[in-house]
């Protein structure tokens, strides 16, 4: 099972819209997928259809829960959630003084007989608190949306440090294999800029696949629906199975 932590610092990069969207994109292709909301906000949650008003997540990181004891199905096909809620606010402050609390997730996914699925993928918070570190001890790749603009360069920077950081002292196998180019608009010369900043500094690690700027992208989540149900036929669907396309290349390569 590859298990990808979606991760970027910086809020509004894009990262649980491509958590929910590069699920279904991948479910559309025969992998079954089981996509982790670690995030207080419960975005991904809320937008797979899940309502806030059970504990999901929060039980296995407090209450000692087994994982797939919250496993829910969805109705897109080939995913499943592990769902987040309000409840999870309280987490980062009662896992501070625990010892070993930054390796919970890890225990669980390790946990899982191989065959259950073939991809963990997890939405973290937009902060680096103990329920990113969790994810990014449990996996052994980050995958890093950033929105096409300037300010969110710097932000990658310090996100690098961070993943080195967590794998010099607690995940030697972490690395980023993937950095996404997300809201990038193809009318303006600032976003192909910023999207040629990207390949100029990060060279291959950034993928081959954008994500444009699209309406029907941002309406979906109002609609409990990733863009490839949502709008099947729109460029934002086509972006998202693109991108799937590529991360399925990396198979057994990464």
């Amino acid at each position: 099972m590859r298990t990808i932590s979606v991760v970027n610092q910086k809020g509004g990069s894009g990262k649980t819209t491509t958590a929910v969207n590069l699920a279904a994109a991948l479910g559309e292709k025969q992998r079954r997928v089981l996509l982790l909301d670690v995030d207080p906000q419960h975005s991904a949650t809320d937008w797979l259809g899940f309502h806030n008003g059970y504990k999901g997540i929060f039980s296995v990181f407090v209450e000692n829960g087994n994982l797939l004891d919250v496993v829910s199905n969805t109705s897109v096909a080939g995913v499943d959630v592990v769902p987040s809620s309000s409840w999870l606010v309280g987490a980062e402050k009662f896992l501070a003084g625990e010892v070993g609390a930054e390796t919970i997730l890890r225990r669980n996914l390790e946990a899982i007989k191989e065959g259950h699925w073939d991809y963990a993928l997890i939405d973290c918070p937009p902060t680096l608190g103990v329920l990113t570190v969790n994810a990014l001890v449990a996996t052994s790749e980050v995958l890093v949306p950033v929105e096409a603009h300037v300010m969110a360069l710097s932000g990658l920077a310090q996100l690098s440090e961070t993943v080195q950081l967590v794998r010099e002292r607690l995940n030697p196998e972490l690395r980023i294999t993937g950095i996404l180019a997300c809201r990038v608009d193809a009318r303006t010369r600032h976003s192909q800029e910023v999207v040629e900043q990207l390949r100029e500094r990060f060279g291959d690690l950034v993928y081959r696949s954008i994500i444009r700027e699209n309406v029907r992208v941002a309406e979906a989540p109002s609609f409990t629906a990733p863009i490839t149900v949502y709008d099947k036929r729109s460029y934002g669907a086509a972006d998202y199975r693109t991108l799937a396309e590529e991360v399925i290349e990396q198979e057994g390569v990464v």
